[in-house]
This record gives structure tokens, C-alpha cells and sequence, in this order.
């Protein structure tokens, strides 16, 4: 064989023995797997859906009457809880905030809301609107301070009716001189007004005054049970589903009672 055809066939050669070699080398020793992708991020289940708002009746659609008088501050904002908590009633039903209401849900017997900001003892007045929506019994007992003690304003009670304050030297609102009685609708904002001065305690229902109370000499107290836990300022249904708005308190000086 010539030198010509040697050196002619050597880079063939050369170059089949790289094949085979990167061959063998690809059957013995296999390629690094691709990396893991790194781990997804834990998704926290869904939230439950919130409850729908509340269809509230026909009557709602009544815009709100003036508050009469200055000085009325807010304690609801008219879209959440905001200063109001749940009352740790056995039974109570769902407590909700939707657009221009808090809704209390019916209980077994009761459902409430405690404020939780500062509040007078005496020389003050509290207002709000109140619709009895389902139920037939006190579609709102406005507990409050009286001093140092507290007593609690029934609207609609026993059986649905019955208005007064609860309790009178150990007599509750079916019991003392502020019993009265009065047909309320459901489906009815009603503007329920209370004044405590250091004289007296004066309660009106939309124009209506319904006790008019001289606190001299008198012993005030909540009916014992459940309501109780309304104290020092709360408000609460029995056995009723309730709408309440408009909540608002003004403090009054010395001359509150010369006014209606």
C-alpha cells in the first residue's frame, strides 16, 4: 500500500474511532437528569362564601328622619361592625353587616351586639331605627347605662306589644309604672329614642313619648338572665330578626330636661 493511500485513510479512521468512542460513552455513562421544577407555593383553600345580604322588606326603602337637636355622633359607619362585637348569647343567631343595616338574625332566644367604645353614664341621649323583620316578640332592647348601674328599654315585647323599662325597683317593663302597650308592624322602621339625665329617663318612639321616669329615689337594674350580658351598652332581640340603623348618641347639659 502506498503512502498516498495511507495517509489519505488515517482521518477516516481518526474520525470513526471518535464516533464509536462518544457512542460507547453515551451507552455507559447517561446524561444528569433534568433539574425538579421547584415546588408550586401553598394555595390556602377557599374562604367560605359570606352569607348573601339579608332581602329586607318593602318599608326599608324609607329614607331616615332627622335627628333633631345638635351634637349626634355616629357609633355605626352603615357598612360593617366597626365599635360593636358579637354578645356571647347561648343561641344567638348570625350577626350581619350589609349596606345601611345591621341585621340580627333570630335567636334561641336571643341575638346582640355590645358597643365597645367609651360611653356616658348620665346627660345623654341614644337614637336609632329599628325594624322588626321576622318574629313576634322585642325587636329591640336597648340596654344602658343609668350611673352605675343599667336598665333596659323593651320595645315590643311579650307577645309582641308590650313597651317599658326593665327593671324598676326589681320590677321588669310588664311589671312597673312604664308598662304601655302598642301595636308595631314588621316591616317598619321605627326611630327609637332614649334621654338618661341625672332627673330622669325619657323614651320616645318615632313622636311618641313612652316614659317619662323621675329617677329620684328609684332602683335600676336589667331583668337577671341572659341580658345581663347587654350591659353597660347593648342591643338585642328576642327570638325576632332585626334590622337596626342610623345608631347615633349626643351628650346634653343640665337644661336636657326642659326639652321635648
Amino acid at each position: 500500500m502506498s503512502n498516498t493511500r495511507i495517509k489519505w485513510m488515517w482521518p477516516l479512521a481518526l474520525s470513526a474511532a471518535l464516533i464509536l468512542a462518544a457512542g460507547c460513552a453515551s451507552e455507559t455513562t447517561p446524561l444528569p437528569p433534568d433539574p425538579a421544577p421547584p415546588p408550586s407555593p401553598a394555595v390556602p383553600p377557599p374562604a367560605e362564601d359570606e352569607a348573601p345580604p339579608l332581602t329586607l322588606p318593602p318599608g326599608a326603602a324609607r329614607p331616615p328622619a332627622p335627628f333633631a337637636g345638635r351634637g349626634w355622633q355616629g357609633m355605626s359607619d352603615g357598612r360593617t361592625l366597626a365599635g360593636w362585637r358579637e354578645t356571647p348569647f347561648t343561641g344567638r343567631g348570625e350577626i350581619q353587616s350589609q349596606p345601611g343595616a345591621i341585621i340580627l338574625h333570630m335567636g334561641n332566644p336571643f341575638t346582640g351586639i355590645n358597643w365597645t367604645n367609651d360611653f356616658p353614664q348620665r346627660n345623654y341621649e341614644i337614637a336609632l331605627d329599628a325594624m322588626r323583620v321576622t318574629g313576634s316578640d322585642f325587636f329591640c332592647g336597648l340596654t344602658v347605662p343609668v350611673g352605675t348601674n343599667c336598665c333596659s328599654l323593651i320595645v315590643g315585647g311579650w307577645g309582641g306589644s308590650l313597651v317599658g323599662l326593665s327593671c324598676v325597683d326589681g320590677l321588669d317593663a310588664a311589671e312597673n309604672e312604664t308598662t304601655k302597650f302598642r301595636n308595631f308592624e314588621s316591616g317598619r322602621w321605627y326611630r327609637i329614642r332614649l334621654r338618661v339625665t341625672e332627673q330622669r329617663i325619657t323614651a320616645w318612639i318615632d313622636e311618641e313619648k313612652l316614659v317619662d321616669l323621675a329617677t329620684a329615689g328609684r332602683k335600676f337594674s336589667v331583668r337577671p338572665g341572659d341580658i345581663e350580658l347587654s350591659q353597660p351598652l347593648g342591643l338585642a332581640a328576642w327570638q325576632t330578626t332585626t334590622a337596626l340603623r342610623e345608631i347615633k348618641f349626643r351628650r346634653l347639659d343640665a337644661a336636657a330636661d326642659k326639652e321635648d
